[in-house]
């Protein structure tokens, strides 16, 4: 069996038959997977002096775990990113052990290596004020400052995904009916509905007026400069410019870890000390699992410390037990 030409289809049947027929994977599974098996062929090609004619038998075990260290040490990406990208290496495997009975002893090894503990970090979130500052920071003379407020706003009072917000599209809204709403593409192809407050609503009816775009257009509503689909780049270039220009009268917001993301934390914390049940919130924000919402709780300082006072717990020492029966005197003393 020649090596050299098994790579290319076991590559091949794996997008065309396993993740798209088979798993009917969505475009950001397959993007991602492509790129992370691209990576690894580069990273074999280059380590082993060859041009990306790489065999399956190169990318074994030992191989594999140099490109895992590559990405920590010299690329600098994070254990989560490490592990995202073991994942879909595994994934390709499980599909070549099953498709090459010959090579079941490569994919095997390969699929003995573990996923990597992740540290995991203090959930961070703004307060009310935090937020209101940063989405009132564009300048709204502008058409790209109203743009932005439009969008910072919808992540604060949505808590979608930033590939949610930018995937929004006019037809996905309903701001006529008595209760508002709009239609969020998330991840896994889990779509879910969530309400839109008054303020949103007049933003967004302002941004479909001043683009000339009607409620039932299959067309972003978000664009760039271009007045194409927004990007995750932009997005992320729009929040952290408004974090920038609020910075100087919102003092707190210096240290800050800013991204679109953390629109979502904070919706998430001001829902939960209002009392909204964590099942709502993990519906809301569109959590495959309740425990992940329950982060929020752990992250919650303020809502621990209220606790420590529910229960009584405080720092006084309590007096020490002094026995008064002779039997109990003696048993202390032993």
């Amino acid at each position: 069996m020649n090596e050299h030409v098994l790579l290319a289809p076991l590559l091949e049947s794996y997008f065309r038959r396993r993740l798209t027929k088979q798993r009917n994977a969505t475009s950001a599974t397959l993007a991602s997977y492509r790129d992370a098996l691209r990576m690894l062929i580069l990273f074999a090609a280059a380590r082993l002096q060859k041009k990306p004619a790489v065999t399956l038998e190169d990318l074994d075990r030992d191989l594999v775990l140099a490109f895992l260290d590559e990405l920590e040490e010299r690329r600098n990406n994070s254990v989560a990113t490490r592990n995202a990208r073991l994942a879909a290496i595994r994934s390709f495997f499980h599909h070549v052990a099953a498709a090459d009975p010959a090579s079941f002893g490569v994919a095997q090894r390969v699929l003995t290596i573990p996923t990597k503990r992740a540290h995991i970090e203090v959930t961070h979130h703004l307060t009310s004020a935090e937020v209101d500052a940063i989405v009132a920071a564009p300048d709204q003379t502008t058409p790209r400052g109203r743009r932005d407020r439009v969008f910072l706003l919808f992540l604060a009072r949505t808590g979608a995904r930033v590939s949610e917000a930018t995937g929004v599209n006019a037809n996905d809204l309903q701001l006529e009916r008595g209760r508002p709403q709009v239609l969020l593409h998330g991840k896994g192809r889990r779509d879910r509905v969530v309400p839109i407050p008054k303020d949103l609503v007049r933003s967004l009816t302002d941004l479909l007026s001043e683009r000339g775009l009607a409620n039932h257009e299959p067309r972003p509503i978000f664009v760039g400069v271009h007045n194409e689909r927004l990007t995750r780049f932009g997005a992320t270039h729009i929040v952290r410019r408004a974090a920038s220009q609020s910075g100087s009268t919102t003092p707190s917001l210096e240290g800050k870890p800013i991204s679109p993301h953390i629109f979502r934390h904070s919706l998430a914390m001001k829902l939960l000390r209002s009392g909204v049940a964590p099942l709502t919130i993990q519906a809301w924000l569109g959590h495959a699992q309740v425990a992940t919402t329950h982060r929020y709780a752990a992250a919650d300082v303020e809502m621990m410390r209220r606790g420590l006072e529910k229960a009584g717990v405080s720092g006084d020492r309590s007096a020490r037990f002094r026995p008064n029966d002779t039997i109990l005197q003696l048993l202390a003393n032993i």
